[in-house]
């Protein structure tokens, strides 16, 4: 353990202080009146260490002038988990409260965490990824009730870790509080027709996709959920939803999505059955806000696109205008105008229009078929 001692001047600087003009001395104490005494040691220990305490004095001064710290303390657990002295440097630099905590509590944090990670060399891959999540030592009571209470769920280690280091904050609430969002989403899953062997796996996918839905108070899923059957989906339609938008669905907005909803319905002049078709296949619209979904309708305008076209295939709304400039451009090197034929070409992921792009350049190298040429033996 390091405790603060009067700040020494090491022997260079020393010598140094013979060439400062008493006026810049002066100047310079002004110029930071409040400014915090470095703790030496620390500073010292960290040097030692080869962390970099520029960085460290640029971005969080204030740990270099704690008056306790436990420099070696932190090096040594991290060691003994496996991290080398690169691993070691890189942590503290990114998260030097580390060296605040006391090595009772880092070392209790340890071993609850290995709870998850029993490979002590995996959990240091995921502490050098996520050291603030990992030093986070209050309300280890709540952590440790979350773990246990998440694990008797028999969610894999995988999801259960991901939660751990992505989304801390939902492990420092009270367990009951986590319980009541799963049971309300077990809950929702089954009342919308879901098969109760697949809850699990559902779970999984949902606390998968947004480590931060345990953050999200039960109640938005029920408002979520009670907006869109007002709007006359079916519970058929709504789990379709729930499960294509997965944990997206908690951060709707009743009033937002009316908007946007509106808003599409306006501008492609649709009946609210169609509005419906169209929200089905392209869920997204739901949370997109309303400047996202006008400025995309017009960019899509002002490149020629018609709002047949877009009805047809609305899954082009979740594309930025820079994505959609760029692959009508590159079809219309291939001589394909996708004013006079349809969206879906440009659609999808990357990977689905470098398909679609693909085809479209093998039909323009392939020769022409003549079927009274004669064909070419092997030897030939």
């Amino acid at each position: 353990m390091l405790r603060a001692t009067t700040a020494s001047l090491c022997t260079y600087c020393q010598r140094m202080r013979v060439f400062i003009p008493p006026s810049a001395a002066s100047t310079s104490t002004v110029a930071a009146p409040n400014k915090r005494v470095e703790n030496q040691h620390t500073v010292d220990a960290l040097y030692e260490l080869s962390v970099d305490v520029r960085k460290v004095r640029k971005f969080k001064s204030w740990v270099l002038a704690e008056n306790t710290s436990y420099v070696s303390e932190m090096a040594d657990l991290l060691r003994d988990m496996g991290a080398d002295t690169v691993s070691i440097a890189q942590v503290l630099e990114t998260h030097p409260e580390a060296i605040l905590c006391r090595p009772e509590d880092a070392a209790a944090q340890r071993d609850l965490w290995l709870s998850v990670y029993p490979n002590r060399r995996e959990l240091m891959s995921i502490v050098e990824k996520f050291p603030a999540s990992f030093f986070s030592i209050t309300h280890r009571a709540n952590q440790r009730a979350n773990i246990q209470y998440l694990q008797s769920l028999r969610l894999s280690k995988r999801i259960i870790g991901k939660l751990l280091a992505s989304a801390p904050q939902s492990f420092s609430q009270p367990v009951e509080r986590n319980q009541e969002v799963i049971h309300t989403l077990r809950e929702t899953y089954l009342d919308l027709g879901g098969d109760e062997g697949n809850v699990r796996v559902w779970l999984q996918k949902l606390l998968s996709q947004n480590p931060y839905i345990l953050m999200r108070p039960a109640e938005a899923w029920r408002d979520s959920l009670g907006f869109l059957r007002e709007q006359g989906f079916t519970t058929e339609e709504l789990l379709k939803l729930v499960s294509s938008l997965g944990a997206s669905m908690a951060e709707l907005q009743p009033e937002a999505m009316r908007y946007a909803m509106g808003y599409v319905e306006g501008a492609l002049i649709c009946t609210k059955e169609e509005l419906k078709d169209i929200v089905m296949r392209c869920p997204t619209i739901l949370y997109y806000s309303l400047p996202t979904l006008i400025g995309r309708f017009q960019g899509l305008m002002d490149l020629g696109v018609s709002m047949e076209q877009i009805k047809e295939s609305p899954n082009v709304l979740e594309l930025t205008m820079q994505i959609v400039l760029y692959r009508i451009q590159k079809l219309a090197s291939y001589g394909y105008d996708v004013r006079w034929g349809s969206l879906d070409v440009i659609v999808g992921t990357k990977k689905d229009f470098e398909l679609s792009y693909g085809k479209l350049h093998l039909r323009q190298q392939r020769p022409l078929f003549n079927p009274v040429a004669p064909l070419m033996s092997a030897e030939e």
